[in-house]
């Protein structure tokens, strides 16, 4: 114990000689300015602490000067802490900690008394962030857009479950990002078409394939924005859907069977295997049957890309394996206490992800015979208009 904390107050005294070495370079730097002015001049140091993860820095020796014009680059004048036990608030928040089991764990930890109160409004810190978020403009054309709610516990007076709308892009690079989400209500098709022309109206305007399931009216809706677009509804969905209609004697050879469906090498395969597959089992299972092919067409749409995207395309698995996460943070907080506590932690998680596919490109997408393809549809679907020069 005692090497421990000789080891620490090693690093603080370490941390508070260099603070202070470099204000006082700063200072000089500040002397030969003309921002100092000529009749100015160095007037001694004034003690302060400073609370930083290194530890607390004791009569930390400030420089100052005759006018009090001077001040570093270091902390804020007023400033207690660096801002790390606040970055350290948020994250606890994040990771699903409610706002009094983070007050009560910085006081054991740090003996500073942070208040449910207070921890809430150091999170809330990032509402204006989310707002600028949820405005910021997207790109021009979006290869796919996944589209999937989430139900969370909201209290408004009882507690309810709420949908959370979320929009997921993959972009002409092939870059996968979440575009937006939207808190409140039971979803809807009049949800998603807000959500949809949100997502126009801040610049995605030509896209080549919405992936969703298929929530009556959400084709409707999204047809309405994007009358260009494909409509892939959710092979994975209409099989999980399927399953426990099934008798359990049955189930492995029906979704085997059904598995040649949307693993065939073309349309014109899948299609064939289907009749093989609606012949075999229609006489046990004719409403099944029935329900897939009335949504065949949609459920094939895949096939029309090139074959190294299919399997990213076949499946919203993308954006439901986001959800997932989000609801593992959110499980320990049994529910939120209001829509800024919702947005507040969707939005910390919205961030993680898109920092960590930033720059990674979704197999398939980044091939130039599937860029190429691509970009003919893009074409074929948005013809550029011809400039003055070319008319």
């Amino acid at each position: 114990m005692q090497l421990n904390n000789l080891f620490e107050n090693l690093v603080t005294q370490f941390v508070k000689d260099n603070m202070e070495s470099i204000m006082r370079a700063e200072m000089q730097a500040f002397m030969a300015s003309e921002e100092a002015g000529t009749r100015n001049s160095r007037n001694g140091y004034y003690t302060r602490n400073l609370h930083t993860k290194y530890g607390n820095l004791e009569d930390l020796e400030v420089p100052r000067d005759r006018q009090g014009l001077f001040q570093t680059q270091m902390f804020e004048p007023y400033q207690r802490r660096d801002g790390w036990l606040e970055e350290a608030v948020i994250q606890m928040y994040k990771s699903g900690m409610g706002t009094r089991d983070v007050a009560r764990f910085i006081e054991s930890m740090f003996g500073s008394h942070y208040s449910p109160t207070t921890v809430s409004n150091i999170t809330a810190t990032v509402l204006e962030d989310i707002h600028q978020w949820q405005k910021r403009p997207l790109s021009k054309r979006y290869s796919v857009i996944y589209l999937d709610g989430l139900y969370v516990k909201l209290k408004r007076g009882t507690v309810r479950g709420e949908v959370v709308y979320f929009a997921m892009g993959i972009d002409e690079e092939g870059q996968r990002q979440i575009l937006g989400f939207y808190v409140g209500g039971q979803e809807s098709s009049n949800g998603w078409r807000e959500v949809l022309k949100d997502l126009y109206n801040r610049g995605a305007q030509e896209v080549l394939l919405g992936v969703f399931d298929g929530l009556p009216g959400l084709d409707a809706a999204f047809k309405e924005t994007y009358p260009q677009a494909d409509v892939q509804h959710c092979v994975v969905h209409k099989v999980r859907a399927t399953f426990p209609k099934i008798r359990i004697e049955h189930k492995t050879d029906v979704l085997e069977d059904l598995k040649t469906v949307y693993t065939a090498p073309d349309e014109v395969v899948a299609r064939a295997h289907f009749d093989t597959v609606k012949a075999k089992w229609n006489k046990l299972y004719p409403k099944e049957m029935k329900s897939w092919e009335e949504q065949l067409s949609t459920l094939l749409t895949f096939y029309k890309y090139p074959e190294p995207i299919r399997k990213a395309i076949y499946t919203s698995n993308p954006i439901e394996r986001m959800n997932k996460e989000i609801r593992k943070r959110l499980k320990p907080m049994n529910s939120l206490t209001n829509m800024d506590a919702a947005e507040k932690i969707v939005y910390l998680e919205m961030l993680d992800y898109n920092e960590r596919h930033a720059q990674r490109v979704v197999p398939g997408f980044g091939m130039d015979n599937v860029k190429k393809k691509l970009n003919e549809l893009f074409e074929a679907r948005y013809p550029s208009l011809p400039t003055p020069e070319e008319e």
